[in-house]
């Protein structure tokens, strides 16, 4: 989550140093929904620059006189990479929302029909995550008289559901024309 995060916020600046990636991510809250601290912030951008995915560029000395920053680019690998991040937590029924957030922050740096196609597939994900929960559950049997292991059973089917009722109104949106794609730019 914190390299789609990182990736996208770099990428939609073109070149951007640590601070603005910072400023943006905050701006956009991702402190409140996912770990997006200001440590973790900069060890992705050191460590995305290790693997090859941004590089660095010659430092620039602040606005505010302060000591010189490095700014830092998105490479062919790390737009690879940000794409596959996209499409992957887009199309899955991963029920980490801090990576659906961020992917679903970045939904339109996608073309229309790719954002749809993945949005199907992850309504079909989801529904067969539900299938495979329901199907633990014996067809003459109430899940609430299971006790708590029940409880826990009722949360998972409910998530299923409100995440697959939630996934298709956003497809519907997308569908109907919401949104400014890639591709229509």
């Amino acid at each position: 989550m914190i390299r789609l995060l990182v990736l996208g916020a770099v990428r939609r600046r073109e070149r951007a140093h640590g601070y603005l990636v910072r400023t943006d991510l905050e701006s956009w809250g991702a402190h409140e929904w996912s770990t997006a601290t200001s440590g973790s912030i900069y060890h992705a951008l050191n460590s995305l620059t290790a693997r090859g995915l941004l590089r660095a560029r010659d430092s620039t000395t602040s606005d505010a006189g302060g000591p010189p920053r490095t700014e830092y680019e998105i490479t062919d690998a790390g737009e690879a990479e940000f794409f596959d991040l996209l499409r992957r937590a887009l199309s899955r029924h991963d029920p980490r929302l801090d990576t659906l957030s961020a992917a679903v922050g970045f939904l339109e740096d996608l073309p229309r029909a790719e954002a749809i196609s993945l949005l199907r597939q992850r309504e079909a994900a989801m529904q067969r995550w539900r299938e495979s929960i329901a199907s633990s559950i014996p067809a003459d049997e109430d899940v609430r008289a299971w006790g708590a292991v029940g409880a826990v059973v009722e949360l998972w089917l409910h998530t299923a559901d409100s995440r697959s009722d939630w996934t298709r109104h956003l497809l519907r949106r997308v569908e109907a024309g919401e949104f400014r794609m890639a591709d229509e730019r």
